[in-house]
């Protein structure tokens, strides 16, 4: 059984937090992995409400440098270096942006072995046999970074025909695998009858962007798209000149680039009693769609 995708969202409001949300922070869990997009003030908090070990970090991905995603880098790493905290921590960004947090950081400054690597990327930037990492630029003003989790199609073999023909585990399993037919005990198995394919995940993250015509291709059947929600379109004026998106025009990319959930978030203090209102406006144009709030979570 393949292993699942948990998404906790750790901070959900939009440039000014509110009672109810804290700045932006997704967390992407699989497996041994724990990727956290974007890290507002307040974040380490809310890994402690959540109930989450922030020591079981391996990578953070930064959308932008505006401080409502980065402010709680210092305060993060600074209890990770306190708390004995010994993987190779590694931080991904857009161009330009690498000075900047390596001085806003203090990185000289961590201690207990602590390492740490910061890369500004474009495209493809990490894989390894599961899954691999991309980001596309954005329009916001400043350099900035839309991101892609993708869990990879892999080829399975179909366990209960295996005991149903009595094949024994072995080399004959590899070859299987490698789309090679097989004999065992005088008998011709052909390798589609007896492997399927496991289909691939995506989820991807939209945050702080006006819209452009890179977006729909780039997230492209992503089976969650996380997205920028700071505006419905009753505010697109002041969406366009802020350089965000409304929650109509999220439902817009979901629809062209046939995502299978489309979940809102960076939400503006201005909707906290009325977020009806952003979920209609989405909805006019994509109807499986959803709010997140602090501290809810998806997997798939």
């Amino acid at each position: 059984m393949a292993s699942k995708i948990k998404v906790t969202f750790l901070g959900t409001s939009a440039q000014i937090p509110s009672a109810k949300r804290n700045h932006t922070a997704i967390l992407i869990t699989y497996k041994d992995e724990n990727i956290l997009v974007d890290c507002g003030e307040g974040t380490q908090m809310q890994f402690r409400k959540a109930q989450l070990n922030p020591c079981k970090l391996t990578t953070i991905l930064i959308t932008h440098i505006h401080g409502d995603h980065t402010f709680g880098l210092p305060g993060l790493l600074s209890t990770l270096n306190f708390s004995g905290y010994n993987k190779y921590l590694r931080i991904y960004c857009p161009k330009g942006a690498k000075k900047i947090i390596e001085e806003f950081i203090d990185i000289e400054h961590l201690k207990n072995g602590f390492k740490i690597k910061i890369e500004e990327v474009s495209g493809k930037f990490y894989e390894n046999e599961d899954f691999y990492l991309e980001s596309e630029s954005m329009q916001h003003g400043i350099p900035t970074n839309a991101y892609n989790f993708v869990i990879k199609s892999k080829s399975r073999i179909d366990k209960l025909k295996l005991k149903k023909y009595k094949i024994p585990e072995g080399p004959l399993l590899k070859n299987l695998k490698q789309g090679k037919d097989i004999v065992y005990e005088g008998k011709k198995y052909k390798a589609k009858e007896l492997v399927y394919l496991e289909e691939g995940k995506k989820i991807s993250f939209v945050l702080d962007t006006v819209l452009n015509n890179k977006i729909a291709r780039f997230v492209k059947g992503a089976d969650l798209l996380i997205c920028d929600a700071s505006f419905s379109s009753e505010n697109s004026k002041e969406a366009k000149e802020h350089m965000h998106l409304t929650a109509r025009q999220d439902g817009q990319i979901a629809k062209s680039a046939k995502v299978k959930k489309l979940v809102l978030t960076h939400i503006s203090q201005r909707y906290d009693n009325k977020l009806k209102e952003l979920l209609d406006d989405a909805k006019k144009e994509f109807k499986n769609v959803v709010i997140a709030e602090d501290f809810s979570t998806f997997e798939i």
